[in-house]
């Protein structure tokens, strides 16, 4: 897998959500379920979160993490849940390929 990918998402390494994530909250969006993982760096929480979606019988998740770091779970789970959002209206199944 590219360095690239590794960073900003995409490939096989990114689409599988490691067992035991903390969910802090979660939505369901255009048929697919966004949850906002608590991730932790520092004292701060990093922005994570997961897309899933049943396709072919067969569940399908995608995990996003981006840079921006927060001190309050609520603003976590605001932003994780908007940016699942907009990757989801941006890629749709695309995410999952």
């Amino acid at each position: 897998m590219s360095f690239w990918k590794k960073i900003f998402g995409g490939g096989e390494d990114n689409q599988a959500a490691p067992a035991g994530d903390k969910v802090l909250g979660e939505e369901t969006h255009k048929g697919f379920l966004i949850k906002a993982i608590e991730m932790k760096a520092g004292s701060e929480y990093q922005l994570a979160g997961t897309i899933e979606k049943e396709l072919d019988g067969e569940l399908k998740t995608y995990k996003f993490i981006r840079a921006d770091r927060m001190s309050s779970k609520d603003d976590l789970i605001a932003l994780a849940i908007g940016k699942g959002r907009q990757i989801i209206d941006e890629q749709g199944d695309a995410i999952f390929r």
